[in-house]
């Protein structure tokens, strides 16, 4: 009997606090969504993530003017039987709407570990990133 799984990547754009909690984690899941927070949407593609990552985390407060890119791979055969895929714009916007009760279980199905393959710093932001992680230099010296 074979234990064979479908895998898709999925790339999802984050915010400084936002990264900073999947960081404290070993890079292993997203961190609950919070109260005004119903669901939690991870993109299809890296067009569309590189969009809201430049164009929304580096002018939000919220993300502290910086946007990183995350690349994952989740188990498809779960996923992809429990959640749409969402197309909310352009043929290129598609999202999957995972409600934030489930995003404990949606971690459970991600194969390895989140990586940050691309980050975008707003104007006037004064962060500092290891051109090869991606991630703020001060935590790459720990």
């Amino acid at each position: 009997m074979s234990n064979h799984f479908e895998f898709q990547e999925l790339f999802r754009p984050v915010g400084l606090s936002e990264l900073k909690l999947i960081h404290s984690s070993g890079m292993r899941e997203f961190p609950p969504r919070l109260p005004e927070q119903p669901i939690f949407y991870p993109v299809m593609n890296l067009e569309y993530a590189r969009q809201i990552a430049r164009g929304w985390n580096t002018k939000d407060t919220a993300s502290s003017g910086v946007g990183f890119v995350t690349k994952f791979l989740v188990n498809w055969d779960y996923v992809g039987s429990r959640y749409e895929v969402q197309t909310v714009g352009g043929r290129e916007h598609q999202e999957l709407w995972v409600p934030a009760e489930e995003s404990a279980e949606f971690n459970r199905n991600i194969a390895g570990k989140i990586q940050v393959v691309e980050a975008y710093v707003g104007d006037h932001v004064q962060v500092k990133l290891d051109p090869q992680t991606h991630l703020p230099v001060e935590w790459t010296l720990r």
